[in-house]
C-alpha cells in the first residue's frame, strides 16, 4: 500500500524514479481525454497560449500543432515535468515557438493580460485553493480570451474518489464547483460538458 500510495502521489509533483515512471505514461494515458477536450474549443487564432500543469508536454505540443501561428508556454510545478516537457517539445523550443518553465499556479510567473487561451488538463485537483488559482489564471488571460479545464473526474465517480483518499492534497471537483470558482475569479461566461459514457468533464470559461 505504501509503494502504491507513493507512486500515485507522483501525479501531484513527479520526482525521482517513481516520478519518471509516472511521466512516461502521462502523454499516452491522457491523450484521449485531452483530444476530447480540444474538440470543445471555439474557433480561435491565438497569438499566445499556455498549458498549465503541462506534465510531460504532450498537450503543449498539440496546442502548437493546432495553432501554427501561436507561441505556447508550458508550465509545471515539477522540475522533472519541465525537463520531460522540454525534451518532448525541443524542436519547437529551438524554433522559438515554445518555452517550458517551472512555476506555481498560485503565483503565476506569466505576463498579465497576454494569453488568448490557457489550458489545464488533469491538474486542478492539486491546485492550492481553486478560486485563488483561477484568479491568477484570469490575470494572464486577455479580455475575450478562454480558459479550458479538462478532467477525467466529474467529482463524484468512485474511482477518482478512491484516488482522493490515497493521494495527499488531491480534490476532485464537480462542474458546478469549478464553475462557481471561475465566476468568482473573474470569468464572465462558463460552460461545461460531460462525456456521454465516462466521468470526463470539460469546462470552458471566457474572460
Amino acid at each position: 500500500m505504501g509503494l502504491m500510495k507513493n507512486f500515485f502521489s507522483q501525479t501531484r509533483k513527479p520526482e525521482g524514479a517513481l516520478g519518471k515512471m509516472m511521466l512516461s505514461g502521462m502523454n499516452s494515458g491522457h491523450a484521449k481525454l485531452a483530444d476530447w477536450g480540444f474538440e470543445h474549443l471555439p474557433k480561435l487564432a491565438p497569438k499566445q497560449a499556455a498549458d498549465i500543469g503541462c506534465g510531460a508536454g504532450r498537450n503543449a505540443g498539440e496546442l502548437l500543432k493546432k495553432y501554427p501561428n501561436a507561441k505556447v508556454t508550458a508550465m509545471d510545478y515539477s522540475a522533472l515535468s519541465v525537463q520531460k516537457a522540454k525534451e518532448y517539445n525541443q524542436a519547437m523550443i529551438d524554433a522559438g515557438r515554445c518555452r517550458v518553465i517551472q512555476g506555481d499556479v498560485s503565483k503565476l510567473p506569466l505576463e498579465k493580460n497576454s494569453f488568448e487561451l490557457v489550458t489545464a488538463f488533469e491538474t486542478v485537483y492539486f491546485w492550492p485553493g481553486l478560486e485563488k488559482c483561477f484568479s491568477q489564471v484570469a490575470s494572464i488571460v486577455k479580455n475575450g480570451g478562454y480558459f479550458m479545464i479538462c478532467n477525467e473526474s466529474d467529482g463524484t465517480d468512485k474511482t477518482s474518489k478512491k484516488f482522493e483518499s490515497i493521494i495527499d492534497g488531491m480534490h476532485c471537483y464537480t462542474p458546478a464547483e469549478i464553475t462557481e470558482a471561475l465566476k468568482n475569479a473573474g470569468f464572465s461566461e462558463v460552460s461545461s460538458d460531460h462525456h456521454p459514457s465516462k466521468p470526463w468533464i470539460t469546462v470552458i470559461a471566457k474572460k
